[in-house]
């Protein structure tokens, strides 16, 4: 009996792997934009997953052990040129979706993908990938935090913000590039925000992010 049962069970394990190969292939791929699926980073929810485990992990658990008995660091330099790269990237970045989108042909009311190969919807399609890196790219923003010490400044609004974006980033640019998508996150206003946030820090003076979240909630009310 154990003998006979084995190529059913055998048999029944090649079924539900290839069911659930299937139904990754049809999610991951079938499902996804061509024109985006192979772009560096895009193809598989595993990296991108990846870096933010290690995020967490490093925010959460081996940053504060690994900083508890030294001294934070300066890193006045690397803040200055880090910072000014975002504050071009945030410039380029709210030009690309007033010039290439929403002051041109853009139905405010409701905007479809354009899955064509045309030059402006693969202009389209490229700010929204820009967009995710530069997502990917501020979780420095955390990770400067706890290399100086600065723990007070990480809330549970920042840790939520710069986990749930890179991820919702990432899913619009493999399956919606274009159309309403490119409002994720409020791409006009975060973008001109996230200019201002690092012109302050590139001058040296830290945002309260304290102060930012009470008149947030109190605008909301």
């Amino acid at each position: 009996m154990n003998i006979g049962s084995a190529p059913h069970i055998d048999r029944m394990s090649n079924i539900y792997n290839n069911s659930l190969v299937r139904f990754y292939h049809y999610v991951f791929h079938d499902l996804s934009d061509p024109r985006t699926r192979d772009w560096f980073l895009i193809p598989s929810p595993v990296p991108g997953a990846s870096i933010i485990i290690g995020y967490l992990y490093f925010i959460l658990s081996w940053g504060p052990r690994h900083m508890e008995h030294r001294k934070p660091y300066q890193l006045k330099k690397i803040l200055v040129f880090y910072n000014f790269l975002q504050v071009l990237l945030s410039f380029w970045l709210f030009y690309e979706g007033l010039d290439a989108a929403w002051l041109r042909k853009y139905s405010w009311k409701c905007q479809p993908v354009d899955y064509s190969n045309s030059p402006d919807a693969l202009r389209v399609a490229r700010g929204v990938y820009i967009y995710f890196l530069a997502k990917l790219s501020e979780l420095l923003d955390t990770i400067f935090f706890v290399l100086r010490k600065k723990e007070s400044q990480i809330t549970f609004l920042h840790l939520y913000h710069h986990t749930v974006m890179p991820m919702a980033s990432w899913g619009a640019t493999k399956y919606y590039p274009g159309g309403h998508g490119t409002f994720i996150d409020y791409n006009m206003y975060k973008s001109m925000s996230n200019c201002q946030r690092h012109q302050k820090n590139a001058t040296g003076l830290t945002p309260n992010y304290n102060q930012e979240r009470k008149i947030l909630t109190h605008k909301s009310r």
